[in-house]
């Protein structure tokens, strides 16, 4: 048996061209890498990044017992490479969008970033929006930062605490809100927790993830899921849905960047024999290939869904 209510969105994964540079960004945000795996004779490593500190959501948890972690992967010889760069997603062709760290004091955290010398995509002062802002970085992937606390009222805080801060949501964007929402919710047995409208500018966004419903107070006046972890944002462009064929970019081809984003599972196998059940389209089941103890299903945009099994909950089918 498999309860999808047990189901955590574990992590999601950027190719990147220099780990190092790319781990000493994500730990000035205050992660810190909870595992790595070594695949020499494939010759790529992965970095799983995610917050660690006393104060965390899963502080000590097993890396397969979290949620909100972001896997780098590293390909070796691309941080000598001079031609190579990750695609963000953001420029065409357009799919994944960015993720998301949700921080206790916005202007004090966006001073510590810029003071690091790091580049914006967006500064908080930027635009209409004065409560996001998205750095920049080293392989420019989007990293949006929103606000835990009202806005105005950290305006004059110059401290803030690296401790507290949640990687909230995973941004992609989708075809047929309808198609996407029913997937996630009735295959994959996430909870739609947050709506976000936005009929001026044509677009809204849905906030999908695990575990209890929204509250229904808002520590930041805005968003009552700022405090989460592992949260899915779909983002939705009003009319996609009525497009031929194939809209956006899953990652994985040409140009590649982002790749997957991974559930987490109570037991693999009965997960696995639900998914069949329902009728998923599958890119790699758990009896293909030779890595026998992951598999990914694909979401009706052909974005990669990588599912392994919770080690603190069952012993995984073989070493990952």
């Amino acid at each position: 048996m498999t309860d999808p209510s047990k189901y955590k969105f574990n992590h999601s994964m950027l190719r990147v061209k220099d780990p190092k540079a790319s781990v000493k960004f994500y730990e000035h945000l205050g992660m810190s890498v909870v595992n790595k795996l070594e695949f020499p004779d494939n010759k790529f490593d992965l970095y799983f990044l995610a917050y660690d500190s006393p104060k965390a959501a899963s502080h000590g948890s097993h890396w397969t017992d979290r949620e909100g972690i972001i896997e780098l992967t590293h390909n070796y010889g691309t941080e000598n490479d001079d031609n190579y760069k990750p695609h963000n997603g953001n420029k065409e062709p357009q799919g994944f969008g960015h993720v998301c760290v949700s921080v206790d004091n916005i202007q004090a955290a966006c001073k510590r970033i810029s003071d690091a010398g790091y580049r914006f995509q967006k500064r908080l002062e930027d635009g209409r929006m004065r409560s996001i802002a998205f750095a920049l970085d080293p392989d420019d992937y989007w990293v949006e930062i929103i606000a835990q606390n009202p806005v105005d009222q950290t305006e004059d805080v110059k401290e803030t605490d690296l401790g507290t801060y949640r990687m909230n949501h995973t941004m992609v964007r989708i075809k047929d809100k309808d198609v996407s929402l029913k997937f996630y919710q009735e295959v994959m047995g996430m909870r739609l927790l947050r709506t976000s409208e936005n009929t001026s500018a044509n677009f809204n966004l849905y906030f999908l993830g695990y575990g209890p419903p929204a509250g229904e107070k808002s520590a930041n006046g805005v968003n009552p899921t700022a405090d989460r972890e592992g949260l899915l944002e779909l983002t939705w462009n009003y009319g996609t849905e009525k497009k031929e064929g194939k809209v956006y970019h899953d990652g994985n081809s040409e140009p590649q960047g982002f790749g997957h984003i991974c559930v987490s599972v109570d037991n693999l196998e009965a997960a696995c024999k639900r998914f069949e059940e329902k009728g998923v389209e599958w890119k790699k089941r758990l009896t293909d290939g030779r890595m026998k103890n992951v598999a990914f299903v694909l979401d009706p945009d052909s974005y990669w869904i990588e599912v392994i099994q919770n080690e603190s909950l069952g012993k995984a089918p073989g070493k990952y």
